[in-house]
């Protein structure tokens, strides 16, 4: 079954550079834990949700592969961003990574407290309402179903309508190189 990491930054790091590069570091640091990339999407310079007047982000999708738990998996995540500068001050800020859970072999949660944090719900519950997580999904997985709807992704974003005026493929090609 498939995991699903969406990753997701707009600012420059220190010491890693500009988002693609902490994308990138967040991915190295992934595998250190013990979680290997399977497929990499192409990345996206995407607008940001819902602040317009925040930096353009660099998104894009990764299926994963890891023997490690849902919330063990989520507190990686969180580990991760937190090692690369990511502080949690309020939602939808800028941010120098962002590391979602969008979907972890199917399993739905719903946690009793709705964004508690360290507790996953899956699968990401506007995972479906989001181009910059759909576009990418869909060029490594298009028939990805959500495990609640049961629509594939390429359903999911054809929902979408046009998107064009919120995001557009960035340069290079990181995914052809990290694809296993």
């Amino acid at each position: 079954m498939v995991v699903l990491i969406g990753l997701g930054a707009n600012l420059d790091h220190p010491v890693h550079g500009g988002p693609r590069e902490t994308l990138l570091a967040a991915l190295d640091a992934l595998a250190l834990g013990g979680v290997s990339v399977v497929r990499l999407s192409p990345w996206y310079l995407t607008r940001p949700v819902p602040d317009e007047g925040q930096p353009w982000y660099v998104n894009g999708v990764a299926q994963v592969d890891t023997v490690l738990a849902a919330n063990s998996l989520l507190a990686m995540l969180h580990e991760i961003e937190a090692a690369l500068g990511r502080v949690r001050k309020a939602r939808w800020e800028s941010r120098t990574v962002d590391l979602d859970l969008l979907d972890y072999r199917g399993h739905v949660v719903a946690p009793a407290v709705p964004h508690r944090h360290g507790v996953a719900t899956l699968p990401h519950p506007r995972l479906e309402n989001r181009p910059f997580v759909l576009r990418p999904l869909v060029d490594i997985l298009p028939d990805w179903r959500h495990p609640m709807s049961g629509l594939t992704a390429t359903e999911l974003l054809s929902r979408l309508g046009d998107i064009s005026d919120s995001l557009r493929p960035l340069g290079g090609a990181p995914a052809a190189a990290r694809e296993n």
